[in-house]
């Protein structure tokens, strides 16, 4: 039997790995020339809100209209915002955008280069000391992923283990885990490897990163995914093009010239590159093949 997202949630709750469930508020309306921003927050939500004031600010003098800002934990949040009409802009991952494209007729118009790329890869990080060397050495084992629309924190870490021949199918990996949690975050997840909640988890490649420098020489990753197109800036499909263009224009400027510095503050990104829907085809397949979306 699939075990439910929000039981998984609760035991690394009790286990003591702090995570933040925020619920997505549908917002009062508000003025048409009002753009409403939808940000997933991995961490502390009213931190993040504080972090991107100075981009809100920015945004407003760009645009020359009304910038709000929003916040979720719950990845779902920002799909179901942009399929609602609550926001007309989402930052968001691959997986959760391709869910957005099919519910919502969303569209991707920025990428972000993190690290100097445009890719990135999900790891499988275990402890140094668990005497575990291989995927296939996680029979059995628990494992904490991030969240259930997760790009990085679940999808491409169960295509690592179907790639290494281990699983065919997510219910497959219910069978060949011990046990899987969801932990809300990648900090979360690593955390709970950290101190021994879990024996593993699939997260995104930098996460040993959000671990203190003296943690982080105590887990090492055993497995690695195929590329993942980076993280996207996505528009509903009713944002008029005038809008959506200047947007467009107005975070790429960022990425040089007096307003540089601004990224640190939309997750510490290098700066933005345009995409299009073709940039997600594989996402879109990887995700039919285990079953998140129909076969179109």
């Amino acid at each position: 039997m699939r075990r439910s997202s929000t039981s998984r949630r609760l035991a690394l709750l009790l286990l003591g790995t702090v995570a933040f469930f925020v619920t997505f508020t549908v917002t009062p309306a508000l003025a048409d020339d009002t753009l409403r921003i939808a940000f997933i927050a991995y961490q502390n939500p009213d931190q993040l809100l504080e972090n991107v004031e100075p981009v809100v600010e920015y945004l407003e003098g760009t645009l020359g209209e009304k910038v709000k800002a929003f916040t979720a934990t719950d990845y779902a949040a920002v799909v179901e915002a942009l399929a609602n009409g609550t926001a007309d802009v989402g930052f968001m991952g691959p997986l959760q955008y391709v869910m957005a494209r099919r519910q919502a007729g969303a569209r991707p118009i920025l990428g972000e280069i993190y690290n100097g790329s445009d890719t990135y890869k999900s790891r499988i990080f275990v402890r140094k000391d668990s005497g575990i060397k291989s995927l296939a050495d996680l029979k059995g084992k628990t494992i904490a992923f991030t969240d259930p629309i997760s790009s990085s924190g679940y999808l491409y870490p169960l295509d690592t283990f179907k790639m290494a021949g281990l699983i065919k199918t997510r219910d497959d990996a219910d069978a060949f885990f011990g046990r899987i949690y969801f932990a809300g975050g990648d900090e979360q997840a690593m955390r709970a490897v950290l101190n021994g909640f879990v024996e593993a988890a699939g997260v995104g490649q930098f996460s040993e990163g959000l671990l203190r420098g003296n943690e982080r020489g105590e887990v090492i990753s055993i497995g690695e995914s195929r590329d993942i197109p980076s993280h996207c800036v996505v528009v509903g499909k009713d944002l008029e093009e005038k809008r959506v263009e200047k947007v467009r224009q107005a975070l790429l400027a960022l990425n040089e010239g007096p307003n540089h510095g601004l990224l640190q503050y939309l997750y510490g990104v290098d700066g933005y590159v345009q995409v299009n829907a073709d940039t997600y085809n594989e996402v879109e397949k990887v995700a039919t093949d285990y079953g998140f979306l129909q076969a179109p």
